[in-house]
């Protein structure tokens, strides 16, 4: 044996070298295609990637057939990142027990492990729409940016969708917990090294400095300090929304989440060019007054919401109002309505005279704005229910039919776990469906 391995071909070696490493160890594809896996190697992929979103399907389940070419679309696009995210699914109708270790209570559960650590993914799960969403939850929650280069690329895979921070001159441990904490809602990034270009790009002459992108409403503000916590928070929290918030069924899930005040302005037609040039005095006032959000909706966008507010068609319009968020508003006495000359003038006697306290409280129409926002979220949930009382409702009767004392039952797969299938989700094709919250 000895003699043998003194004269044995060195590429015949190595060749049985790679054979027993394939055999010892298991080896993945890494070409974008959706890894299969199964108990033997689940815990090895999870090891094996830094980042690796897993699709915990059962093979009867019609969502997660749906889900299926969703997920073939999204693989090739996140495995080709630069810091790359792979796709995996595994049978967790066959693979019970692995299954019940994360916790699976319903089919398609979606789970991203970034370096061994899972967390659930309940964001949306049209191909585009994931892949955006996994780079935001896959992204470091405070990207170290070297160079003007860096920069650019930087905001080039953020994207329009979310508000950006980028620190000039300031270290990432000032960003590093509000980065986390609002990781799902912004980008976050801190600058090391930058030209006089870049400085001229973002008209500052002075650092550290702080700046608020949102590409997808052309804005941009600046901060430059005080750096304490405090004060950092607030600047990205005034930022987290443009500067005036077209209402729409994701903008008032955002605001559910913010305490300040809404200055809502109700026009007939967002689109038309009297409505356009009313949104950029908005957009004035609200530079000036952070301590408030401001909002707008047409009537021809929106009205059921618009209606709320006691402004139907026929309306004098525009409207003019404060909105707490949920079932209280305010007008300004003389000043509910806006007059098509010197609207400039009128918005600022608006903010003046709510300030002051001349005031008229009024109630929303219907009921609490809170539980209608609520319903936003939860129709997906009052649906599962309806539809599982029904089929409770349905197998009751047909047991109570049988008359030979058995119980009817339903036809199912053969072994069905106890896993409930999620529902549609309510909120719109375009969302997807939510695993995490067991809606859809």
């Amino acid at each position: 044996m000895a003699a043998l391995n003194r004269h044995a071909n060195p590429v015949l070696l190595l060749l049985c070298s790679t054979l027993f490493s394939l055999v010892t160890s298991h080896e993945f594809r890494t070409d974008g295609t959706v890894i299969e896996l199964d108990e033997s190697s689940f815990d090895s992929a999870i090891g094996s990637f830094d980042r690796i979103l897993v699709d915990f399907y059962a093979p009867w389940c019609g969502h997660c057939k749906r889900l299926s070419p969703e997920l073939d679309s999204a693989a090739p696009v996140l495995a080709a990142l630069k810091e790359p995210v792979f796709i995996a699914k595994l049978n967790a109708d066959k693979y019970r027990k692995l299954a019940s270790k994360y916790e699976i209570d319903g089919f398609p559960t979606l789970k991203l492990f970034v370096h061994g650590v899972p967390e659930d993914y309940t964001g949306p799960r049209k191909a585009e729409l994931l892949t955006n969403h996994i780079r935001k939850l896959a992204s470091p929650n405070v990207s170290v940016l070297e160079s003007d280069a860096s920069v650019k690329d930087f905001l080039k895979g953020a994207g329009s969708d979310l508000p950006i921070f980028i620190g000039f001159g300031m270290e990432e441990i000032a960003l590093a917990k509000l980065g986390g904490q609002y990781k799902k809602k912004a980008w976050f990034g801190v600058v090391k090294d930058f030209s006089e270009e870049m400085m001229d790009l973002y008209d500052f002459n002075k650092f550290p400095a702080l700046f608020s992108v949102y590409p997808k409403y052309n804005e941009r503000s600046a901060f430059y300090g005080p750096f304490e916590e405090a004060f950092l928070e607030d600047f990205i929290k005034q930022n987290l929304l443009p500067l005036t918030v077209p209402i729409q069924y994701e903008t008032l899930k955002l605001l559910r989440d913010d305490k300040r005040k809404i200055v809502l302005v109700i026009v007939e037609d967002e689109t038309e060019d009297k409505s356009v040039n009313l949104l950029k005095i908005l957009r004035s006032a609200a530079t000036a007054n952070r301590d408030f959000v401001f909002g707008f909706i047409g009537l021809k966008q929106w009205a059921e919401f618009a209606e709320t507010f006691d402004a139907a068609k026929g309306s004098d319009l525009p409207k003019i109002l404060v909105w707490d968020g949920d079932e209280e508003y305010y007008l300004v006495e003389g000043l509910e309505r806006l007059q098509e000359e010197d609207q400039a003038s009128q918005v600022s006697r608006f903010l003046e005279g709510y300030r002051e306290g001349k005031t008229i409280k009024m109630m929303v129409k219907g009921p609490s704005f809170k539980s209608f926002m609520n319903s936003i979220m939860g129709v997906g949930l009052v649906l599962v229910i309806i539809v599982m009382v029904s089929v409770m409702v349905a197998i009751f009767y047909l047991a109570g039919e049988s008359g030979d004392g058995t119980h009817s039952r339903h036809a199912r797969p053969e072994n069905e776990p106890v896993y409930k299938p999620i529902s549609d989700n309510s909120e719109g094709a375009e969302e997807g469906y939510q695993g995490g919250n067991k809606e859809d």
